[in-house]
């Protein structure tokens, strides 16, 4: 796998037969929801599960996505998806970019950024992120560094 940029946390995922739409390929949507799928297992990783959140009354909700589909995801492919936080210091937004990968040939399939706004869960406002999702969801120094070279989405 040729990742854009540095050290990505990587989930897989076979292609299931509900995904393919009536072009005989993923059905774009379906990234999206690999997206997410990614993003809370990174979430995850980083120490922030989903009861952690509510316990914190603090989310990450999607406000915008940017999405290059270059080639189609087809039936029996298996999918790697990398992400990366690219927001040096998140106080109310933050970006992540993935990309997704065929695993057979490392192709990549498409590159997504999505820009994520922090709320308080009870009243669905806007507000600055708690201490403990800005050291999460923090940027690397290298891939900050690494963006330069980076494809663009």
């Amino acid at each position: 796998m040729h990742w854009d940029l540095p050290h990505p946390h990587v989930v897989r995922f076979a292609v299931d037969d509900a995904e393919i739409d009536e072009y005989r390929h993923v059905n774009n949507a379906v990234y999206l929801e690999w997206c997410e799928r990614v993003a809370w297992d990174h979430s995850t990783a980083l120490g922030l599960d989903k009861a952690h959140c509510l316990s914190l009354d603090r989310g990450m909700a999607n406000v915008r996505a940017t999405i290059a589909w270059l080639r189609p995801a087809l039936p029996g492919d298996e999918i790697v998806v990398g992400t990366w936080m690219l927001t040096p210091a998140p106080r109310v937004r933050a970006l992540r970019r993935f990309q997704v990968c065929r695993a057979s040939d490392g192709a990549t399939l498409a590159r997504i950024e999505i820009e994520y706004v922090c709320l308080e869960l009870s009243t669905g406002r806007a507000v600055r992120a708690p201490r403990e999702f800005t050291d999460a969801y923090s940027a690397r120094a290298e891939v900050l560094a690494a963006l330069g070279d980076a494809p663009a989405v």
